[in-house]
């Protein structure tokens, strides 16, 4: 899941001072700051949930060792996604502060539907990619920083083959094909590394038009941030599933 909403923050105004760098450099200083703290909230959610029996036992079904999602563990797993939809459709109307206790509310039960990685892989599997996760995206969000390159072209090329992805896995949710899950996990990988940098080149834009102080500016870190946390949290996954278990 992603969200791509920036249409609130390309209308500069005129009659705004001019940004200068350290504005810039602040902005996109917080947004990964707030990120940062989300994806924090988010694992140590995700490890109670996934490793503690009193826990996971809201969550999922365990029977001979094999775990499956309940009724509540189902539901949970749209509950993102809404909280989403309702940051993006009442943007304008949420207050800085209303929009951060969302975002930070989101990052909980996000961290509690990806639980399952606990049950799925070993915790070793599950260190070694968060590492090569973290280095690949670190890497490409320096390299969408400091470009002087245009990535908005490829960003939308990008946007459209999501699209496709997430088609693709709809399909093989019934399919349920092992060698089609490895392709779209691959390609996943792909979109979600690329996604990284465009998103990241965005937030000079955003900074431009919205400088990094003020109720404006606090809301456009905030959605830059959950969108730095969507691509981190995406790359992660599907390098988790393209890399297999132990």
């Amino acid at each position: 899941m992603n969200n791509r909403e920036y249409n609130n923050f390309e209308v500069i105004d005129n009659y705004a001072e001019p940004r200068t760098q350290a504005d810039v450099s602040s902005f996109v200083s917080k947004v990964f700051v707030y990120m940062s703290i989300a994806l924090v909230i988010s694992g140590i959610t995700a490890f109670l949930f996934g490793t503690y029996p009193a826990f996971t036992q809201y969550l999922y079904t365990v029977q001979n060792g094999v775990a499956s999602r309940n009724i509540f563990g189902t539901v949970l797993m749209f509950a993102p996604l809404i909280f989403v939809l309702v940051m993006t459709v009442r943007f304008n109307k949420m207050s800085a502060r209303g929009l951060l206790i969302s975002f930070f509310a989101f990052s909980v039960l996000f961290g509690a539907s990806i639980s399952y990685i606990f049950l799925t892989y070993s915790m070793g599997h599950i260190t070694q990619t968060f590492f090569i996760s973290s280095a690949t995206f670190g890497v490409m969000a320096v390299v969408g920083y400091t470009t002087s390159t245009d990535l908005s072209k490829m960003g939308s090329i990008l946007y459209m083959a999501l699209i496709g992805l997430v088609i693709a896995m709809l399909v093989n949710w019934f399919m349920q094909s092992a060698m089609m899950s490895y392709i779209i996990s691959g390609i996943g990988v792909l979109i979600f590394t690329g996604l990284t940098a465009c998103d990241t080149q965005k937030l000079k834009t955003m900074a431009m038009a919205v400088g990094a102080e003020g109720e404006a500016a606090q809301k456009a870190i905030i959605m830059g941030a959950l969108n730095l946390y969507l691509d981190f949290i995406n790359l992660f996954l599907f390098m988790l599933r393209f890399m297999g278990r132990d």
